[in-house]
């Protein structure tokens, strides 16, 4: 053979070689769009269908997610490695999982999420920090960011790079079992708080392109707004209901807070399980394309919620064709809790070759996962290490949420005249009574959505301090304390106490388990207020995701204290009883007279509430 063909042949060899071992999208140093193009168009429709889901990691295993090249995992509310699981077990849990990703053709990592909504609220020892409507009373907006970054390095810390969070929903009717979940009534507020965004992705770089999703580093996790649109204001307040509200009301209460996250570059948005006059979210075309994709120019992908689009017929999953179709043609880009990933890949299979669902509406949502799979490191560090394990629940971290308990609290009476306050309460009395069912319970202060989905009651859940520890703490070492969860009122009486301090108020509930139409407070813990108040100078904290009746049992009630849903940090409690620190919070939403009311919010021509939203007594640190 002609020697000049032979050494031609040759570098036509290597040159293909070469060309083989060099793929662009796994080259960190070409441009996010040319690693997405190119590995688009390596792809199955299979393999991109596969992106589109997000799985519950119960009954997954590597396997699956190596034959179906699942895009996503989710721990949903209780779902861990094992009880009690340390950090390394959640790491160890998620490489697990994505290695069976890393081994399959393309080797396109798996992004796993978890609800983070209060800290990371489903990990044992997790740092929990106030519900949403307490962190709203704060009026903090750089407080709520150290939260979430915060926040990021104790799910990092577990190996997850991607919190269901925030809720930026603005709850109108405290009937509402999510009311905890949003920051206020008020839009602007609620706007305020957006800022909880910057501190879990971290600071979008000044002159980068709005809406684009934007991760600040491995310390930093990808962020979720939700649940969008319109799902605090449904009829009634009930869960997953219907919204009805005009064009211009959407925009001016429910929208607001939505431009804040997208230019603050949120990587990801979660759909409603409500509707908007009639048309569920979940297939409502014109909000999630024509507004939030076309006219905000939203980059990153959009989510449903956890079977949500089995949710656009009644009853459920009544036709699961339709509605996958309805919810990609919507908009919708990952489908989060597929009850059969087998089933959803020959679904929209069929839908595509059968040219119902467009081959560039795929595209476009698999383009929209991969832009922020690249975003947030993915390709370069798709396994989890051990190198953040020491920052869950550390103790910057509890000082930050006892911070935050402090800054919650809001003082709505203080005894009959500013002259005359009964806080903050001596620490060296003789002796204190503390009493009610919310006192000496971690899981009753922490609310529904920690180490399960609904809550638990009770102190195995996790640990931190209760409000009774935080008031033994205070006190001076002389003072006795007696605690006793319902006392008789001939017992509190014959005892002569100087003062006691009621904690009361709703048990754990998460979702419509919580949607309440009476909001009275439960009992034994009204039998607890008339027990104990009727003899003796009483302070109540209420333990609560929203406003309760009260007002018929304030004239015996010497202090009352809306304390919200505080977290695992009692002490902060104790701080303002005591006088370490003094009162600042602010109602973040209107407390009601009666039920008969509601909805009722500031504005509204019928307005006249007990306390109106933004109202707060202060007091001075001793």
């Amino acid at each position: 053979m002609n020697p000049r063909l032979v050494g031609l042949l040759f570098l036509c060899v290597c040159t293909a070689l070469a060309e083989s071992e060099y793929i662009k999208y796994k080259d960190p140093q070409q441009p996010i769009n040319t690693r997405i193009r190119d590995l688009m168009r390596r792809m199955t429709l299979g393999e991109k269908i596969g992106q589109m889901m997000q799985l519950e990691r119960a009954n997954i295993t590597p396997e699956i997610m190596r034959n179906y090249s699942i895009g996503s995992l989710l721990s949903a509310g209780g779902s861990v490695p094992r009880p009690r699981a340390t950090p390394e077990d959640w790491v160890n849990m998620v490489n697990h999982y994505q290695n069976g990703s890393l081994s399959s053709r393309l080797g396109v990592p798996m992004l796993y999420g978890i609800d983070a909504v209060h800290g990371h609220n489903n990990v044992y020892k997790a740092t929990i920090f106030p519900h949403n409507i307490g962190l709203g009373a704060t009026r903090d907006s750089d407080l709520v960011k150290r939260i979430g970054a915060a926040t990021a390095l104790e799910v990092r810390a577990t190996g997850i790079p991607f919190a269901l969070s925030p809720c930026i929903a603005v709850c109108r009717d405290p009937r509402w079992g999510r009311c905890y979940e949003s920051f206020s009534e008020d839009p602007r507020v609620v706007q305020e708080m957006t800022e909880i965004i910057v501190g879990l992705q971290g600071e979008i770089p000044r002159n980068s392109r709005k809406g684009v999703p934007y991760v600040g580093g491995k310390d930093k996790v990808l962020a979720c707004a939700k649940h969008f649109v319109g799902d605090g204001g449904t009829i009634n307040g009930i869960d997953e209901n219907n919204t009805v509200i005009d064009w211009d009301g959407l925009l001016s209460i429910h929208m607001p807070a939505y431009y804040n996250s997208i230019i603050k570059g949120v990587s990801t948005v979660m759909v409603s399980y409500s509707s908007w006059n009639g048309m569920k979210m979940h297939a409502n075309h014109d909000l999630v394309t024509g507004f939030l994709k076309n006219t905000l120019k939203f980059r990153g992908f959009v989510i449903s919620d956890y079977e949500g689009i089995d949710k656009i017929t009644s009853p459920p999953r009544e036709n699961y064709t339709y509605s996958v179709q309805a919810a990609i043609q919507a908009g919708i880009d990952m489908i989060m809790g597929i009850y059969s990933y087998k089933d959803f890949v020959d679904i929209v299979t069929s839908l595509v070759n059968k040219n119902i669902i467009s081959m560039s509406r795929i595209d476009d949502a698999v383009r929209r996962i991969l832009r922020v799979k690249f975003t947030v490191g993915l390709f370069e560090n798709p396994l989890a290490d051990l190198r953040l394990v020491d920052h869950l629940g550390k103790q910057a971290h509890r000082d930050l949420a006892r911070e935050a308990v402090q800054k919650s609290l809001v003082l709505l009476k203080n005894g009959e005249s500013a002259d005359s306050p009964s806080l903050p309460l001596p620490k060296n009395t003789s002796r204190i009574l503390v009493a009610g069912t919310h006192a000496n319970n971690l899981g009753n202060q922490c609310g529904g959505w920690t180490s399960t989905w609904q809550g638990v009651t009770g102190n195995n859940l996790t640990t931190g301090t209760t409000i009774l520890g935080g008031i033994s703490n205070a006190v001076d070492p002389s003072t006795d304390i007696i605690y006793s969860e319902n006392p008789n009122a001939e017992f509190v009486k014959s005892s002569n106490f100087p003062y006691a301090i009621v904690v009361v108020g709703e048990m754990p509930y998460a979702e419509y388990d919580g949607d309440n139409m009476n909001l009275t407070i439960p009992e034994p813990g009204l039998g607890t207020i008339n027990n104990v108040c009727e003899s003796v100078i009483c302070v109540v904290v209420l333990i609560s995701g929203r406003p309760l009746v009260i007002e018929p049992y304030l004239p015996s009630i010497d202090a009352f204290i809306a304390a919200w849903l505080p977290g695992t940090e009692g002490q902060g409690v104790a701080d303002l009883l005591f006088g370490d620190y003094g009162f600042t919070g602010k109602l973040p939403r209107t407390w009601f007279r009666t039920v008969e009311q509601l909805p009722m919010n500031v504005g509204d021509p019928h307005y006249d509430p007990l306390f109106p939203i933004g109202f707060g007594l202060t007091t001075q640190a001793t």
